[in-house]
């Protein structure tokens, strides 16, 4: 009776101390900050701007992340974007392996063999570009080389306008007229030659003048 007694008041003073017991709960492994609101795979869409469809997205996958400051869609795998005027006709595109897109800004940030060819036959390469949305201009401050049917152009600083029509590169090399960087009119950028000063030679021959009898011409010496 008492060793039952003993065991009752054991388990009755050992109680309270298990009930009160608290779990310990680790915190998330995935910061909240870096969860995307969207995830997308194998997107092939169009866009548009103004009730017009403007580009076309091509990319391995997207994230649309709201929570991040600022807000920005994500392109890790790369990104084709195709670009089309009011008619639908395609004005050139734009690759490059990652990107990202700042809605709020407007401004479109992309890295790792950017490569851009307008409907002009001009091609754009570098390993980062900006472009705003909101000036309509494309800037870098990275090497960047720019070929045209006509020549080529190479330089550390780049600047242009959203249709790659009008251009400036700074500290710059290759085969190229001073108004290309400037974006001149093409009769403004043919070299002007030097006035010939020197006066005609004398011709060996007098000219050829039609004899009456004969129904071709005859050449006197």
């Amino acid at each position: 009776m008492k060793k039952q007694l003993l065991a009752f008041l054991l388990a009755s003073a050992l109680l309270p101390s298990c009930t009160e017991q608290q779990e310990h709960i680790a915190p998330a492994i995935n910061d909240r900050d870096s969860v995307s609101m969207m995830t997308s795979y194998g997107v092939n869409t169009l866009i548009s701007d103004s009730g017009i469809i403007k580009y076309r997205i091509v990319t391995e996958r997207w994230d649309v992340n709201t929570i991040k400051m600022p807000s920005r869609w994500e392109f890790v795998k790369g990104i084709f974007l195709e670009q089309f005027d009011d008619k639908f006709h395609v004005e050139g595109y734009i690759q490059a392996d990652t990107a990202w897109y700042y809605d709020q800004k407007r401004l479109w940030h992309l890295r790792g063999r950017v490569r851009i060819r307008n409907v002009n036959g001009l091609i754009y390469t570098s390993e980062e570009l900006f472009w705003d949305g909101i000036k309509h201009e494309l800037y870098s401050n990275v090497f960047s080389k720019v070929v045209t049917p006509e020549r080529t152009m190479q330089g550390t600083y780049f600047r242009s306008d959203e249709r790659m029509t009008h251009y400036f590169v700074s500290n710059s090399k290759g085969s190229f007229m001073p108004d290309d960087m400037m974006g001149g009119n093409e009769e403004d950028k043919k070299p002007t030659e030097p006035a010939d000063t020197t006066q005609p030679a004398a011709p060996s021959r007098l000219p050829a003048t039609p004899h009456a009898s004969s129904p071709k011409p005859t050449v006197t010496p």
